[in-house]
């Protein structure tokens, strides 16, 4: 339904799912509210396909505070441009585009946003396959070119190998030449992770990871650990990592790992720790846009997407929950 700002302009109503207040899945609530017309230098997207990234889960929780309550979810989605503000000019009505990082608010059928956040889609980029792994895409470009340059040779960790961003990264990896091991769950996830070019899976229920490491490795140790499990499995990690290597702490699943002495970084380890954040690398509109150029690249180049499962948008709630049990392999789709 439309109806007509105090401006004029047209304005229109769409269902959101946000938070009044921190906490568990029962705090996403659904509502309808009027949306006015884009402002200068925005659009306005009718969503497609919209993702959800455990951010999402970190944003729910407070862990990483928003900067103001109520808030609506999402930092990623796909759809169709409805309006164009004023001063808009590289974008047009009817255009497919796509989005990743901040603002919040990506959890709605149709929202506005700076013009500058959104990347026109190329027409062989289907909007599903954007929305699940545009900001894993520019995650894994961040990881792989600016923390730790990956190369050929390399011999690479990746936890939760099978997830969604797990299944992007050992793409990413082997596509620049690396060996890549991961640590999964079952031995279906480690199927699953195979079938994406992983070369050799840890059940880690089944197996202590440290010590596969070290035998597959001779006892040399992986080039570059990523690690977004957090809390025992970081710093565990740490004995997995040749001397002089690196480990990318990228998320805490499982909880926060606390204060790390800087002893058990060296000197008999010698390894670098990194906490990089993909929302500060996006921050800059080079980088962003050169990571969503990146990713849409990869695809081209046969990079493969896995949706373990599409959900309507009214079921926000569910998505969260099956994330944060480790329910589904691959990414997380919410439908307007």
């Amino acid at each position: 339904m439309t109806s007509r700002s105090a401006s004029g302009a047209p304005s229109l109503h769409t269902v959101q799912v946000a938070i009044e207040q921190y906490g568990d899945a029962s705090q996403l609530k659904l509502r309808e509210v009027t949306l006015p017309a884009p402002e200068a230098g925005e659009v306005q997207i009718r969503h497609t396909a919209i993702g959800v990234n455990f951010v999402d889960i970190y944003h729910r929780t407070g862990l990483y505070p928003l900067p103001v309550l109520p808030a609506i979810l999402g930092v990623e989605a796909a759809g169709v441009i409805d309006t164009v503000g004023p001063g808009v000019e590289s974008l047009h009505p009817g255009e497919r585009v796509a989005y990743a990082g901040p603002p919040v608010g990506s959890y709605a059928s149709v929202r506005n946003i700076s013009a500058d956040r959104v990347l026109p889609l190329p027409d062989d980029i289907g909007d599903d396959i954007a929305a699940s792994l545009l900001l894993r895409g520019i995650t894994a470009h961040m990881l792989c070119s600016y923390v730790y340059p990956v190369k050929a040779g390399d011999t690479v960790l990746i936890h939760a190998a099978a997830g969604g961003l797990g299944l992007v990264m050992v793409q990413w990896a082997k596509a620049l030449g690396a060996r890549v091991i991961g640590t999964v769950g079952s031995a279906a996830k480690a199927e699953l992770a195979k079938e994406h070019g992983l070369d050799e899976a840890i059940l880690y229920r089944e197996r202590d990871f440290v010590a596969a490491i070290q035998a597959m490795t001779d006892g040399r140790g992986v080039d570059y650990a990523i690690d977004g499990i957090g809390g025992k499995t970081l710093i565990e990690t740490l004995g997995t990592v040749r001397p002089f290597g690196m480990i990318a702490s990228i998320g805490q699943v499982s909880g926060a790992s606390g204060p790390i002495d800087l002893s058990l970084l060296g000197p008999a380890r010698s390894v670098a720790l990194s906490r990089p954040s993909v929302f500060r690398f996006v921050s800059d509109p080079a980088r962003y846009r050169e990571g969503g150029l990146a990713t849409f690249q990869r695809l081209r180049s046969g990079m493969r997407a896995k949706v373990g499962a599409v959900l309507p948008l009214a079921q926000a709630a569910e998505a969260q929950r099956r994330l944060e049990m480790g329910e589904t392999s691959g990414s997380i789709l919410l439908r307007p």
